[in-house]
């Protein structure tokens, strides 16, 4: 059954909703670039030559930074991370394989010598404590 079929009885309005979702430019990954610019780090957005694409790569510090939405990522224990009711099964699959292939991005990216940071949707609503973390990690040397 193709996806279009699976999703024929969904309502147009949640159509609607789920079309505006964008995997680039989120509030979540526009606050974390505007705490590391404000820090006076600079960086390279989404290079598709890196596994996983990362939202922010430091070249020079070899450290990359993703942001993930808790929803579409999974974060463990935040009420963001709800499974819809409707075509549950489908929902479960797409999570796990979100999932899946987060950790093999951050495997394969470790692996070519890079330190990772994941942030999570939820870490941006506290903007000290963001910008805080983002600095620790970006100035340590490792």
């Amino acid at each position: 059954m193709k996806t279009r079929d699976l999703f024929a009885d969904v309502p147009e309005q949640r159509r609607r909703l789920m079309a505006k979702v964008r995997p680039t430019d989120s509030k979540p990954e526009m606050l974390v670039r505007r705490a590391a610019h404000e820090l006076g780090f600079r960086y390279r957005l989404h290079v598709r030559t890196l596994p996983g694409t990362p939202d922010l790569v430091f070249p020079r510090l070899r450290k990359v930074v993703f942001v993930h939405g808790c929803f579409w990522h999974r974060h463990p224990g935040c009420i963001r991370t709800t499974t819809p009711k409707a075509h549950a099964e489908y929902w479960q699959q797409k999570f796990d394989d979100n999932v899946r292939r987060d950790e093999v991005s951050q495997s394969r990216l470790e692996a070519l010598g890079w330190t990772v940071l994941v942030i999570w949707e939820c870490d941006t609503n506290d903007q000290a404590g963001l910008a805080s973390r983002l600095n620790e990690f970006l100035s340590e040397n490792q």
